[in-house]
C-alpha cells in the first residue's frame, strides 16, 4: 500500500474522474457522505480496469479503505487510479482521492483503497484478463 503520511505528498497513477462534490451528497453534518465517495471511487476503478480486461469487469472486494480528512461542499475531487496487480482474471487497482478545497485553496490527500475487479463476459462468468502488450 502506498504511504498515507508523505511528505510532499503526490498522486500516485493516472487521473480517471474529476467531480465537484455537490450539496445533495452530504452527511448530516454537512460534510461529503462516505459511502457516495466510495460509489464514485469505483467508478473510477472500475472505468480504468475495464481497459486493462478490455471489457466488461465486476467489482469483487474493497480492501484497506481509509479516510484522511472530510471532504467540504464546493470541493473539486480528482480520482487517480494505478493497477497493482494483475492475474488470470482479477485486477487489484490503487483509487486514490484528492481534493481541491475552494475555500482553502488546499490539495490534499482524501482517501485511498484497493479495489479488486474480476473480468467478465456478457454471461457475467468470469474470463481471462488479455496479455499485455
Amino acid at each position: 500500500m502506498i504511504e498515507l503520511e508523505q511528505e510532499d505528498p503526490i498522486p500516485q497513477g493516472d487521473l480517471a474522474l474529476q467531480i465537484t462534490a455537490l450539496p445533495r451528497e452530504t452527511n448530516g453534518f454537512g460534510d461529503i457522505f462516505g459511502g457516495w465517495l466510495v460509489s464514485q471511487m469505483d467508478l473510477a476503478g472500475t472505468a480504468m480496469a475495464s481497459k486493462v480486461a478490455g471489457g466488461r469487469v465486476a467489482t469483487v472486494a474493497i480492501d484497506r479503505m481509509a479516510f484522511l480528512v472530510p471532504v467540504a461542499v464546493g470541493a473539486q475531487l480528482s480520482f487517480y487510479t494505478q493497477a497493482l496487480d494483475i492475474g488470470r482474471s482479477s485486477i487489484q487497482m490503487m483509487v486514490e482521492v484528492w481534493s481541491d478545497d475552494p475555500l482553502s485553496s488546499e490539495w490534499r490527500k482524501v482517501t485511498e483503497a484497493v479495489f479488486v475487479f474480476v473480468a467478465i463476459d456478457g454471461s457475467g462468468r468470469t474470463r481471462s484478463v488479455p496479455a499485455r502488450r
